[in-house]
């Protein structure tokens, strides 16, 4: 076992930033900012989001879901080079974090049924194109870029945006339990508690993995910078969708 993880606990150890990777983390927070702190998520947890509007949500988010533990598997793909600093370590982390997502994916299939949509209607969705940049930008980045710029895009950017922003919405979404269409209970938000409580440390986690990937290479840094930052622009792409969605419904 690495001096990297802790005894007997199969978690990486966060180490402090260094001066680059603190600032690789402060310049791109603004970006992660503009997604949890989008007006789409804080009318969802001030529970004014139309019923309409929160299903279009849950339903063509859904793709983003379902294909993460894919894009991981791509990326462990790439995790082949055991004598590169960070490798062996970033190869055993997605394994055990690639179960934890097809978890998660069910979850997310039982809150998206809390709100009244089948599986069926889950399987056969086709989001509008700039709901679905997103997922192409992460397949493409996944099938094409360097393991570092996998981890960066996938791990850093979609889920350090989403810890952000589901923990806001857990807090309101009980202003949803009476409406009549709507099941709100532990399993059904299982998906956003965890998110919400947990998933927090996923980003922190990929942060140490980027560090330990790029090192001294400024190439490298350069290029996960970029994609943690053409990842949240195409996810907030995504939720600017999504908002105009719900401006209509509240014409």
């Amino acid at each position: 076992m690495t001096a990297l993880y802790k005894k007997d606990v199969n978690h990486l150890k966060i180490t402090p930033h260094t001066t680059w990777s603190q600032q690789f983390w402060e310049e791109l927070t603004p970006y992660k900012d503009r997604i949890s702190d989008h007006p789409f998520f804080m009318n969802m947890a001030n529970g004014q989001l139309t019923l309409k509007s929160f299903r279009y949500a849950l339903l063509n988010f859904y793709p983003l879901v379902a294909h993460f533990p894919s894009l991981m598997g791509l990326a462990l793909a790439k995790a082949t080079h055991f004598s590169e600093s960070g490798v062996t370590e970033t190869r055993d982390w997605l394994i055990q974090n690639i179960k934890v997502e097809e978890r998660h994916l069910n979850w997310y299939r039982d809150w998206a049924g809390g709100f009244g949509i089948a599986l069926d209607e889950l399987d056969r969705v086709q989001p509008p194109a700039s709901m679905n940049a997103v997922n192409h930008y992460l397949w493409n980045i996944n099938t094409r870029g360097t393991l570092v710029e996998s981890l960066a895009a996938t791990n850093l950017a979609i889920e350090w945006a989403t810890g952000n922003w589901s923990n806001k919405v857990y807090q309101g979404i009980h202003a949803y339990t009476d409406h009549p269409e709507v099941s709100i209970n532990k399993r059904t938000i299982a998906w956003l508690r965890e998110h919400a409580h947990y998933d927090d440390l996923h980003p922190v986690e990929a942060m140490e993995l980027i560090k330990l990937l790029c090192g001294e290479n400024i190439e490298l840094r350069d290029k996960a910078f970029n994609a943690v930052k053409n990842g949240l622009a195409y996810y907030e792409m995504a939720l600017d969708e999504c908002y105009k969605v719900q401006q209509e419904d509240c014409l």
